[in-house]
């Protein structure tokens, strides 16, 4: 069975401001698709609504045809990577990922395979304060990963690592989509993610300007860069 995410006409206004207009784009298990576009393009807005953080004034965002905010216990089958590590400063990784896993009735004993898949179980004490950025991340998508999800949602989730973390994360994330799982994630940086992306969608200024097979996508093209600049040059 195929298990997609689906974004399906959804628009988003603030008072009279358009933030996302007609966003519809499919992301399929097996595949990592990247949704990519400059700082303020519309991702993070589109994937809030998407999580049930924001609504949309029109459209759908659903996980094989279900919403977020419908699940019993969405850690189950959604894992999102978003805005950061969002535990207390004072609590420490281990506990930080127990709440998370007790909140969707995971069992305790997830957390150290979480923790040693995502390379911090020598954090598993630490303070969440005393952890670098990179280290953040980390924990961002150990949590993700606690509830064994089939969907992978991460935004920017490359930030702060260093070249061997960012290696690091094209492997593993390659590995989730080869296990079955539905990777989505976004990025502004068009040239990190080619290396490892199956499918693309392209946002500029709340409107979708390209999307396919990555193949397809820079048939006529270099790069995600080049093709990015080619397609949003002011005349």
């Amino acid at each position: 069975m195929e298990h997609m995410v689906k974004i399906e006409g959804v628009c988003k206004k603030h008072g009279s401001k358009q933030i996302l207009e007609d966003i519809s784009f499919t992301a399929r298990s097996g595949r990592i698709t990247a949704f990519l576009g400059p700082n303020g393009a519309g991702k993070s807005s589109t994937l809030r609504i998407l999580l049930g953080l924001d609504r949309a004034t029109t459209g759908t965002a659903t996980f094989d045809g279900q919403t977020y905010q419908s699940m019993t216990y969405p850690l189950r089958t959604v894992g999102a990577a978003f805005d950061g590590i969002g535990g207390l400063p004072n609590r420490k990784v281990y506990d930080h990922l127990r709440i998370i896993a007790a909140s969707n009735a995971i069992p305790k004993s997830r957390i150290d395979e979480v923790l040693e898949m995502t390379g911090i179980a020598h954090k598993r004490k630490d303070l969440l304060s005393s952890l670098s950025l990179g280290e953040g991340q980390r924990l961002g998508l150990a949590a993700a990963l606690l509830g064994d999800p089939q969907f992978l949602i991460l935004d920017e989730p490359t930030n702060g690592l260093d070249p061997s973390g960012i290696k690091w994360f094209r492997k593993f994330i390659r590995q989730q989509a080869d296990l079955g799982k539905t990777v989505l994630l976004s990025s502004h940086i068009l040239s990190e993610v080619q290396m490892v992306t199956d499918d693309v969608v392209l946002i500029h200024h709340g409107r979708i300007i390209e999307q396919g097979q990555l193949e397809e996508v820079l048939q006529d093209s270099d790069s995600l860069e080049d093709l990015f600049f080619d397609l949003t040059e002011e005349v």
